[in-house]
């Protein structure tokens, strides 16, 4: 078995390690918010503060953002040149991460919307959710080597990407959409099973988003659902 073999089979078997046995509670609340978040976190994503590697899928923030009205909402990504800059410019849908180097004012908001100074550098949507239900952005970083793949799943909501850089294919039964650096934003509505891989020759590097229901599991193992391989390394 060569490096790369072994490289991608032990990932996969700490992605599927994470999936069966390796979930957590989060209970959060925020006044902005209408109510607190009692959900369980799959092991596909860790804890950023448990990061050891560059290389994973790190949890950054995991917070409520409350009743939605529309069915169709969008995800606003801004940079600011420091966290107290982003933090002043916040609303109450809006969470602040670093990551990739940059500073970051991410938001989720109805069409349309601008935040207060910053630099905008996309918006992304419309993403499909159920009006009048509760919602929680759980937002990732997301960095893969060319060959890593993650195991089949769902979301409880529609979940988005944006890449920096590299290229990673995802598979659905719909069949497949390519997220790249500078190409189309990939969205994915909720329920719908995926499987992705870390396609190219370029390291993935990305921001992601799952906008679940608050009062649901954001990710679920799917077992009655099988790829087909349309996704090629």
């Amino acid at each position: 078995m060569g490096a790369a073999c072994r490289r991608r089979a032990a990932f996969m078997i700490s992605l599927v390690t994470g999936l069966a046995g390796s979930t957590h509670a989060i209970a959060q609340h925020s006044e902005d918010r209408s109510l607190p978040i009692t959900t369980s976190v799959s092991g596909v994503c860790k804890p950023v503060g448990e990061r050891k590697t560059e290389v994973g899928c790190w949890i950054l923030a995991h917070e409520a953002v409350g009743q939605l009205m529309r069915s169709e909402v969008y995800w606003y990504l801004d940079v600011y040149t420091s966290r107290e800059a982003a933090e002043t410019a916040r609303g109450p849908r809006g969470t602040v991460v670093d990551s990739l180097g940059k500073v970051w004012l991410l938001t989720i908001e109805g069409p349309g919307w601008r935040s207060a100074g910053g630099e905008r550098v996309a918006e992304i949507g419309p993403l499909p959710v159920d009006a009048g239900a509760n919602y929680a952005a759980q937002y990732m970083e997301a960095i893969f080597t060319p060959g890593m793949t993650a195991p089949a799943h769902t979301h409880s909501g529609p979940e988005a990407w944006y890449t920096l850089a590299g290229e990673t294919c995802l598979e659905t039964p719909q069949g497949t959409q390519i997220g790249r650096a500078g190409g189309q934003h990939v969205i994915v509505p909720g329920g719908l099973p995926m499987h992705l891989t870390a396609t190219g020759k370029e390291q993935r590097r990305s921001l992601v988003l799952i906008l679940h229901d608050a009062s649901k599991p954001p990710t679920t193992v799917a077992h009655d659902w099988t790829p087909k391989g349309l996704c090629k390394d």
